[in-house]
């Protein structure tokens, strides 16, 4: 009677602490530049080396150029951060994926499409958005600058075992909803707090039909409910997209690796601390409004009147209205926006890119928008230029930037101006989030094609 997460999680498990902690064996370290220096400081005032330095993956993303990659980074903060990370990557004998590297891009991109990431692993890096790769079957999580020195030293983290939710979705998606939008969908039923202290299993008809791309996004959106991380159980979807990736087992290996996937399900008895259940048809595309992504509703629906919001959570919601510049009763059709972001850790996979390009082929961009179309990896734009998707992109008037993080989060050039609207296919519309004072509305790429065609926010459903 285990859940999926029970037994990946039992199996790594290396000693209980009494009235303590667990400590878990760590299969896969992944680092970027933002979270790692001082961890790797750490090792060397205590004189440490990495204890399994093949298991850590390093490669810059946060603070990476979109454009001139070639070039030096012109921002002397983000320049330090990367070259340190090159650097402690050198110095302890770690694998590096460098920028323009035929093998970097965001690192929540690159893990599952090198085969870096697999089913039943325990997974950490210092980024909350690493619940991604639980989309794989795998035990994946955000950890701490002081914990990724501990993985670091000793291959092994000290974690309180989080508690279990199902999540289940059965049914068809209807036109033009997206796996982005079933995740606005929960975070707006759920709340940003709706899954705080458990770790997520997605499960049901729905889930079991999307495309792993699909799954990685609603993994990678499991954080923004304040899940510890989500999992999906592996199946033959999983490993159809699995094998043959340049990490992945091979020949015997590949067998015997396939046959221990398939038992990596929930029991039937499995019981959760919490289940929770939705019929598919009762979502639609869904759109952000506020600045958390909780605040979000259906896009035909209006932004809440302030009769519907508890009054203890009123001066919050005002707050946040301003912000955006809204007020309770608007409709979001219709909203005039500046600019267009496709890419992140959420949305920047080829699958993403090929729904984008879908919707506009035969449009022309509206001339009032700027639209940033940022892949998530070299692998994914070397595959757009393959499919011929850039040529589809530059005809309708847009322009295919380099990989990085981008627009998500504003540690690089790409920022939106202040007062600014953004259709973003990101995760977080935090206030500043994407530039100081820029103002985001969270929304799938189909979403955001629609926007960057029409210079408004509109329904997908209606001009795709």
């Amino acid at each position: 009677m285990n859940t999926l997460f029970d037994k990946i999680w039992d199996k790594h498990v290396v000693q209980i602490v009494d009235d303590g902690p667990t400590q878990l064996y760590i299969d896969r370290l992944y680092c970027h530049e933002v979270t790692s220096p001082q961890a790797f400081d750490g090792l060397r005032k205590r004189g440490l080396k990495c204890f399994r330095p093949k298991q850590v993956f390093c490669m810059p993303d946060h603070n990476t150029p979109t454009h001139d990659q070639d070039k030096p980074i012109a921002d002397p903060v983000s320049k330090r951060q990367v070259d340190l990370l090159e650097q402690n990557a050198r110095e302890f004998g770690l694998t590096h994926f460098g920028m323009m590297s035929p093998d970097n891009g965001i690192i929540h991109v690159v893990g599952p499409e090198k085969g870096l990431s697999l089913p039943g692993m325990t997974i950490v890096c210092g980024d909350s958005h690493t619940s991604t790769h639980g989309a794989l079957g795998a035990v994946a999580f955000g950890i701490g600058t002081s914990e990724v020195e501990m993985v670091l030293a000793s291959q092994c983290i000290l974690q309180q075992k989080p508690k279990t939710m199902r999540i289940t979705i059965n049914g068809e998606l209807g036109k033009c909803v997206t796996p982005k939008d079933v995740a606005l969908f929960l975070m707006a039923k759920l709340t940003t707090g709706g899954a705080t202290g458990y770790f997520v299993e997605y499960a049901g008809t729905a889930i079991r039909k999307m495309s792993m791309e699909g799954r990685l996004t609603l993994c990678n959106l499991s954080i923004e409910m304040g899940a510890r991380g989500g999992i999906v159980a592996p199946d033959d979807i999983t490993f159809a997209y699995v094998k043959g990736r340049e990490y992945a087992p091979v020949g015997e290996e590949w067998e015997r690796a396939v046959a221990y996937w398939k038992t990596l399900r929930s029991d039937d008895d499995a019981v959760f601390d919490k289940e929770v259940a939705f019929d598919a048809s009762d979502i639609i595309p869904y759109v952000s409004y506020g600045t958390n992504p909780g605040m979000a509703i259906g896009i035909t629906e209006c932004v809440p009147r302030l009769e519907e919001i508890e009054e203890k959570a009123r001066p919050s919601f005002l707050k946040a209205l301003d912000y955006m510049g809204m007020n309770p009763g608007d409709p979001l059709v219709g909203l005039r926006i500046d600019y267009v972001f496709l890419g992140a850790c959420t949305n920047g996979r080829i699958e993403d890119f090929r729904a984008f390009a879908s919707a506009v082929k035969g449009h022309k961009k509206a001339d009032r928008v700027t639209a940033l179309l940022v892949p998530g990896s070299w692998a994914v734009a070397r595959q757009i230029h393959e499919e011929g998707i850039d040529r589809i992109l530059e005809e309708a008037g847009f322009e295919i930037r380099q990989p990085g993080c981008s627009a998500c989060l504003a540690m690089n050039d790409d920022k939106i101006p202040p007062g600014k609207y953004c259709v973003s296919t990101s995760n977080r519309n935090f206030e500043g989030r994407q530039g100081p004072g820029s103002r985001t509305i969270l929304a799938s790429p189909l979403t955001a094609a629609a926007a960057a065609i029409h210079g408004v926010v509109c329904d997908p459903r209606d001009v795709i």
